[in-house]
């Protein structure tokens, strides 16, 4: 039946919750807690032909599409029209440069591969961050694109369905927001992989001084004693109902509260989620923003055994504000790109990467943590009449760091102008079949869709030569 399906509506309406509501942290839900229905339990068979180099993922989505020209791929020598207003500076590896305005990111470009040969054919930003969210081209560039469940399922959800985290933990977690642009941007849940593969999201703010999660604490009064009981009693209430095989949406909600009842008792997890933890020092490095201190909860989470951990860079696109948003900087509403972008995005990136990067050095994760800062699409090579960048997913560059990729790397070129690829070019799809790879993941697995159809986790080519 569609999982969409609106039948069995009095159990439905008692019994099931909203995607919004399942998925919203900080809401209590059927017994008082809706963790249950956030993770995930079914396990499933792990790929035994490659090795795993990074254990784990922290995928950096810059959503609204970053200026390459303004960030890792500066043309300083181009046309008055085409080069930005900012000057490159040397970075710690010979022959790379970077923005001037990220000195500390230019001495952490010994840790990095930069791919400069990115690229694509999607302009609108829903149907671009499906693309980078998924790694398979949309249907059709089309900004109404609405997230269906004939669409590819997100990668945290692919992770969760060919390598899910033993223990306590979930496998795969999406913070601090669901992006979306007019429409909520498909590609960040688990689609055809069913309701029990999405993410678990946190959409409370890090930042914020009571920052938790109430779902891995129990509701006052219940013990856990008492909550195995009434766990009893819904397993005979739902074998007498048999109401599960009318409802796609309900089906393996026994291994999610299964699962959440570990869970509930993880003493690893919940300190995970616990910020307090960490040294004033150290929240301080990674920045008192809603941005700063998700990347510090991705590093926790990694080392807690999270396989795989998306952090948006901001719910909407933005790009007209100092304020908030993202990197969608066209100098609308009579804004301009590049002082937008000199207070906002690049100091929070300043403060955010190269730290992050850091910190899993120095722990020793980052060898086994691959990290990936990327758009869905870069910026116009020409500078338009608002003295700003349109969208231009035609060349854009991607990072890429740890996790069994080289250290202090270029991959492809763009040409003289960063309109186009010039060498290696590299799609979405390849980015997505390196990662698997490095996951351990054979990339032309096969996995069935809605229609029941065999399709290959990626169609594209891991890409050898960023490979450590």
């Amino acid at each position: 039946m569609n999982p969409r399906s609106h039948a069995c509506t009095n159990f439905a309406a008692t019994r099931l919750l909203s995607r919004r509501s399942i998925l919203r942290v900080g809401g209590m839900g059927l017994f008082g807690m809706s963790l249950p229905k956030l993770i995930f339990a079914e396990e499933a068979a792990r790929n035994p032909k490659l090795v795993a180099k990074a254990k784990s993922v922290i995928f950096l989505f810059q959503w609204g599409g970053p200026s390459h020209l303004e960030t890792f791929d500066m043309k300083p020598d181009a046309p008055s029209g085409i080069r930005g207003f900012h000057k490159p500076m040397s970075s710690n590896v010979d022959g790379i440069q970077v923005n001037s305005l990220l000195p500390k990111t230019a001495k952490v470009m010994d840790k990095v591969t930069l791919i400069r040969s990115v690229h694509h054919n999607m302009k609108n930003h829903n149907s671009a961050g499906y693309y980078a969210l998924t790694g398979h081209a949309p249907p059709s560039d089309d900004q109404r694109l609405k997230d269906t469940p004939d669409l590819f399922p997100a990668y945290t959800s692919v992770v969760d369905r060919m390598s899910p985290a033993m223990g306590e933990v979930p496998t795969s977690v999406h913070l601090p927001y669901v992006v979306s642009d007019g429409t909520q941007t498909p590609g960040q849940f688990a689609s055809f992989l069913g309701k029990g593969r999405d993410p678990f999201l946190v959409t409370q703010d890090p930042n914020q001084p009571k920052f938790a999660l109430p779902e891995l604490s129990l509701p006052e009064g219940i013990s856990y004693e008492r909550l195995r009981s009434r766990r009893e009693m819904q397993k005979l209430v739902d074998s007498q109902s048999r109401l599960l095989e009318f409802s796609a949406a309900a089906q393996g909600l026994d291994g999610y509260y299964e699962k959440a009842l570990g869970m509930l008792e993880s003493t690893q997890l919940r300190e995970a989620f616990d910020l307090s933890k960490e040294p004033d020092k150290v929240r301080d490095a990674y920045g008192r923003t809603t941005y700063g201190q998700s990347c510090l909860l991705a590093r926790r989470l990694v080392e807690a055994g999270v396989k795989f951990v998306t952090v948006t860079f901001s719910e909407s696109i933005g790009g007209r504000t100092t304020t908030d948003g993202g990197w969608d900087t066209h100098g609308f509403d009579n804004t301009r790109m590049f002082p937008i972008i000199e207070q906002r995005h690049l100091p929070i990136t300043e403060q955010t990467l190269p730290t992050l990067l850091t910190d899993l050095d120095e722990r020793g994760l980052l060898d086994e943590t691959l990290v990936i800062w990327v758009g869905e699409f870069g910026r116009t090579p020409k500078v338009n009449k608002a003295l700003s960048r349109d969208h231009w997913p035609f060349c854009y560059t991607a990072l890429l760091a740890g996790g069994g990729t080289k250290r202090g790397f270029v991959y492809g070129a763009s040409d003289k102008t960063g309109e186009h690829p010039a060498d290696k070019p590299v799609t979405p799809d390849d980015l997505a079949a390196t990662m698997y790879q490095l996951m351990g993941i054979d990339p032309h697995t096969e996995v069935r869709d809605v229609a029941n159809r065999p399709v290959p986790l990626s169609y594209g080519n891991a890409i050898e030569g960023v490979m450590a």
